[in-house]
């Protein structure tokens, strides 16, 4: 069982609306070969593209694929599809639910923070994906384009192969005007690399730190590499001051960074503190030591200043009180 499972398995939502490129997204994550068994949620099979070498079976309403992912539809319900999930013999690593273009996403949100989910899953994250090319305020002056903006972790402003810099300047002007300091992706054909929008696993995060004391180039960072994207591991056998790492968080940030996850250590805490960040939504939770105490994080952005952010993190380790 990796850590993460003990903390409920991960969710994120992908919203947007109709022709957005929710379902071209989908069909990267569900042939992925990250060794992730994903669990993918949709309303129909309709425009899911199977790869039918990857079919192993198939009934009315749940696909099963050979690289451990399955694809369910939302038919009787969400909870129930939940639970189908939860209740299968072969576990899945995570589950992506799709909302319908029109959905407003809260309540979707809400069936995981306030239900009896909370015991079995956690909210990862809620991805917005955007048509830079249709999407206008005046076209979708409406509430649902507004929630799926506010509630969004990440947005995907996607097809921007398609419209000019002054259209998308005045999107992301607009999409300002909802959220501060929105993490946008710009995105094309919705390909966006995994580990920005899934979970890092930490099984990730060990191969990301070996790798780096090793050479530079593990293959999911050179991935990322490819994009501008870099990540950065972080590894300190001092613990963390909790009011400056807090303090950190809020404020000195930088706006670059999409995703970040690891083991958290904090002076006077017995506990261990598994942290987990998604465009501007973070969370902490805690549970004992197994092992000896250390800090091992992982962040990930886009033109990152790694040697400031280290800095910045090096900032946040208490000072020893000598007397």
């Amino acid at each position: 069982m990796s850590e993460i499972n003990q903390q409920g398995l991960p969710v994120t939502i992908i919203t947007g609306f109709l022709g957005s490129g929710k379902t071209t997204l989908l069909n990267q994550i569900l042939q992925n070969d990250s060794n992730q068994k994903v669990a993918v949620l949709v309303n129909e099979f309709g425009e899911i593209n199977i790869d039918a070498q990857l079919l192993v079976s198939y009934d009315d309403d749940m696909v099963e694929l050979s690289n451990g992912c399955i694809c369910c539809t939302i038919n009787e319900g969400l909870v129930e599809a939940v639970t189908r999930i939860l209740s299968r013999g072969e576990k899945v690593d995570r589950l992506i639910i799709e909302t319908t273009g029109v959905a407003d996403p809260l309540p979707i949100i809400l069936t995981f923070v306030g239900s009896d989910f909370r015991e079995f899953t956690h909210l990862d994250s809620v991805i917005t994906l955007i048509d830079a090319e249709t999407f206008t305020p005046e076209h979708f002056n409406s509430e649902v384009a507004y929630k799926q903006i506010a509630y969004g972790d990440i947005l995907l402003l996607n097809k921007i192969d398609l419209v000019d810099r002054e259209q998308l300047t005045a999107l992301e002007t607009y999409i300002a005007s909802i959220k501060n300091n929105p993490r946008i992706i710009h995105t094309q054909y919705a390909q966006v690399p995994l580990p920005l929008i899934l979970d890092l696993g930490l099984t990730q995060i060990d191969n990301y730190a070996e790798a780096e004391h090793r050479e530079h180039h593990h293959h999911h960072s050179h991935h990322l590499e490819a994009d501008g994207f870099v990540s950065l591991s972080f590894e300190s056998d001092k613990p963390f001051d909790v009011y400056k790492f807090q303090k950190f968080l809020n404020e000195g940030l930088p706006l670059e960074v999409f995703r970040a996850k690891g083991i958290v250590w904090f002076a006077g805490s017995e506990l261990r503190h598994i942290f987990q960040l998604c465009g501007q939504r973070n969370d902490i939770k805690s549970e004992p030591w197994s092992t000896p105490p250390l800090n091992q994080l992982v962040f990930i952005g886009r033109h990152l200043d790694t040697d400031k952010l280290r800095q910045q993190l090096n900032d946040c380790l208490a000072t020893s009180v000598t007397v």
